[in-house]
């Protein structure tokens, strides 16, 4: 896979980051907080740990998310976004929108929505 530097235009490098099945959902679950794997893991029913391991290896190299570890027994590992993460909210947030207008489907019926208005999403992605 290409580093999003090496691909054109600034919406193919943005797809290059969150162009996939999981890793929207992964910023869609982290933007209340900090999460641990475990958390992630049963949030994103369907996901194999490998999978989410890398969707998360992925982002913490884009600088999409941080990774904080304890030294505590047992080991524990914390996600959270960054700044560069949470300027991703107004595209999820789009995504949520048009899936709702365009895609209605009952399957979502209890998984966590981010369901934001304009001011929160300016906020949290850090525009005015």
């Amino acid at each position: 896979m290409d580093t999003p530097e090496a691909v054109g235009c600034p919406v193919a490098r943005t797809a290059d980051i969150i162009g996939n099945k999981w890793t929207p959902l992964i910023v869609r679950d982290l933007v209340w907080g900090e999460r641990r794997f475990s958390e992630l893991e049963r949030s994103l029913r369907g996901i194999s740990p490998k999978t989410l391991s890398e969707r998360l290896k992925r982002l913490e190299e884009s600088g999409v998310l941080r990774r904080r570890c304890f030294a505590e027994v047992p080991p524990r590992v914390e996600y959270s976004l960054t700044d560069k993460g949470h300027a991703l909210l107004p595209v999820i947030e789009s995504m949520r929108a048009f899936g709702a207008v365009w895609l209605a489907d009952d399957s979502c019926g209890d998984e966590e929505t981010v369901d934001l208005d304009q001011t929160e999403i300016r906020h949290l992605a850090g525009v005015q």
